[in-house]
């Protein structure tokens, strides 16, 4: 798919669009409606589609029109960094996310089945732990950037122990996933490359050796999934659970601390925690535009022609704020949102990722009450790039927290002796936050 039949395509980059996408949204809508032609890098173009029911169309996918195999899109690229960019995060892999049918399924099932292994309690424990030791790094200073302190590495320490893999692996995983979701040339594609070999060593560590953890249990799952499809079922969790959980608890954290429908202070408001991330969910989604999809044959979209080998994203931003002009109580969707996707590849592990996002949220603020923005919400900076809506920093300031000071605090909250290991008690097999697979006893 090339620029050469999409007039004044939006730009889905650039200072301007990560400054106020809505604005770009509103635009594409007034000019084309619920399907917009755009550019998510320079020269490469895809299908938008803005329309809450055009999205769920495409999401539900009831006529069996769509397919989420992205090998003849790729086709059409030219070698360039900005495609070598896209398809770090576009292209195919076998995996449940490019996969249709009973591949999909399989791919699925073996991913549910194995999260269902990790017990609520223990997982909330572990984001207690995670989360209080990152707190305690900044809480005598009286300010932080809670995206870059707090927000990112959280996801990526939990999985990290989750996967059986020590703290000292986070750095480079962050690093490399920043990279990876930028999608902008030689960044992408040094993501990428890093992300791979993060996993091909992971991988290679558990085939020689097992443990109680969730790369394990994938190995020996009954789906019988290859060494191939192991490690890019890995890669699509490490990515879906990474971005969207730490810009899900950014994104909901500077709504609180600039809001007072949340807080006066950090210890009352009449909206809870749960109602930011639910608002966070619906009018900033962590994958702002994503969810690739491309057509079987030429389909008539909502007043658009779509192409095979052309490549739609869904705006679950530009669907989830589409206006109406009615209150939601009577919109026709029920004031819905689509911060976790619809239909067969709705995200499978949402209800782990609310946890992980309002337990750090509310140890964050039990710790630190009143907390501040250093700049106005409108001022804050935000990640370029085509997927995501992402705050690059989250400057707070608060009343400083110092080890000697009496009651809890993050210096003194300690995980239960035989419940979850630190960095230094790896390897996780002897963590009490998992238990062995029914399917592996």
């Amino acid at each position: 798919m090339t620029t050469r039949y999409i007039p004044d395509a939006g730009r889905l980059y650039g200072p301007e669009f990560a400054r106020d996408p809505q604005a770009v949204y509103a635009e594409l809508r007034r000019r084309y409606g619920p399907v917009a032609p755009v550019e998510i890098a320079p020269g490469i173009a895809a299908h938008l589609v803005l329309g809450y029911q055009a999205a769920v169309d495409v999401l539900t996918d009831a006529g069996g029109a769509w397919s989420k195999d992205s090998r003849d899109w790729m086709a059409t690229l030219p070698e360039t960094p900005e495609a070598a960019g896209a398809v770090g995060m576009l292209g195919y892999r076998s995996n449940a996310l490019f996969a249709d049918g009973a591949e999909h399924a399989r791919y699925r099932k073996a991913i549910i089945d194995c999260f269902g292994m990790v017990q609520p309690h223990k997982l909330r424990q572990l984001v207690i732990e995670v989360s209080d030791s990152l707190i305690a790094r900044f809480a005598a200073n009286g300010e932080a950037d809670l995206a870059g302190d707090f927000a990112r590495p959280i996801p990526l320490k939990i999985f990290n122990r989750l996967f059986g893999r020590p703290d000292s692996d986070s750095d480079a995983l962050i690093s490399a996933l920043s990279d990876l979701m930028e999608a902008d040339g030689e960044a992408g594609a040094r993501g990428l490359d890093a992300f791979s070999r993060y996993l091909g060593e992971l991988v290679a560590a558990k085939y020689a050796e097992r443990g109680d953890d969730l790369t394990s249990w994938l190995i020996d799952h009954p789906a019988g999934l290859s060494q191939e499809e192991l490690i890019w079922q890995l890669v699509l969790v490490v990515a879906a659970s990474y971005e969207p959980t730490a810009s899900l608890i950014s994104n909901a954290v500077s709504r609180m601390v600039s809001d007072d429908r949340y807080y006066s202070s950090l210890t009352n408001g009449a909206l809870s925690t749960y109602d930011a991330l639910l608002e966070a969910l619906r009018a900033e989604p962590a994958m702002a535009n994503y969810g690739p999809y491309f057509v079987r044959q030429p389909l008539h979209f909502h007043g658009t022609w779509i192409r095979p080998a052309e490549l739609v994203l869904v705006s679950y931003a530009g669907a989830n704020t589409e206006p109406t002009n009615l209150p939601d109580e009577l919109r026709s969707d029920g004031g819905a949102y689509l911060g976790f996707g619809a239909g067969p590849h709705r995200c499978p592990v949402s209800d782990p990722a609310m946890l992980i996002a309002m337990t750090a949220i509310e140890r964050l603020t039990s710790h630190l009450c009143d907390l501040e923005l250093t700049v106005p919400r409108e001022e804050l900076s935000w990640r370029p790039g085509p997927f995501h809506r992402s705050l690059a920093h989250l400057p707070v300031r608060f009343t400083p927290i110092r080890p000697d000071q009496p009651g809890e605090s993050p210096w003194a909250a300690q995980p239960p002796s035989s419940s979850i290991p630190s960095a230094e008690t790896f390897p996780a097999r002897s963590a009490g936050y998992v238990t062995s697979a029914p399917w592996s006893s």
